[in-house]
């Protein structure tokens, strides 16, 4: 499926887009993220424009995370309930809903892009708790910018070698992600330490 997507973008390229990261932020299997490398390396040969594919990426992102938060604002309880059934997504549902528990905005922001699986689930969550609705946007466009920039901007950089874009980038996430988890475990370490003076 994903080799018939690629060969669609050229044609639908902006539409094509918008509508995967759409569907991708509902927890739909897109490949949204080869996609968005895709278009870069699109816009680098001169076959898109490089903030049309950005605009396209993010705005379909954007409009599936108000889906899902409106979606769990008016159905959550009954989704989560029947989401939580299969082991697997109650065990992300529990992660998103300890983010959103601690940290809203930041769970918001990072779940769009850094631990992006999440992002679908504290969507819901996000909903059926009310987590303020300015609050959820700001942050959910935020990280989808970053998501569309990292992904479109690494195709555009790497001029679609979309293997090469993908290790790269997986890389810097991982680093990204290693350092975040650094940083934390300062903090948490830090403060541990001061409730014990």
């Amino acid at each position: 499926m994903t080799d018939w997507l690629l060969g669609l973008v050229p044609q639908y390229g902006l539409w094509l887009l918008a509508a995967a990261t759409f569907l991708s932020c509902l927890a739909l299997p897109f490949p949204a993220s080869i996609l968005m490398l895709t278009a870069g390396g699109f816009a680098a040969a001169g076959d898109l424009v490089l903030w049309q594919a950005f605009g396209a990426a993010a705005a379909g992102g954007i409009a599936g995370d108000q889906l899902g938060y409106w979606a769990g604002r008016g159905f959550g309880a009954r989704v989560l309930a029947r989401l939580r059934t299969d082991p697997g997504r109650d065990r992300l549902l529990a992660k998103a809903d300890a983010l959103m528990d601690h940290r809203g905005i930041v769970a918001v922001f990072l779940s769009r892009w850094l631990v992006s699986p999440l992002g679908p689930y504290v969507n819901l969550i996000a909903g059926s708790t009310r987590y303020g609705w300015p609050r959820f946007t700001v942050a959910g466009v935020a990280g989808e910018s970053v998501w569309a920039g990292l992904y479109v901007g690494f195709g555009y950089g790497f001029g679609g070698n979309v293997e090469a874009a993908s290790d790269m980038l997986g890389s810097v996430l991982g680093m990204v992600g290693g350092a975040g988890a650094v940083v934390a475990l300062g903090y948490w370490l830090f403060g541990s330490g001061r409730q014990g003076v």
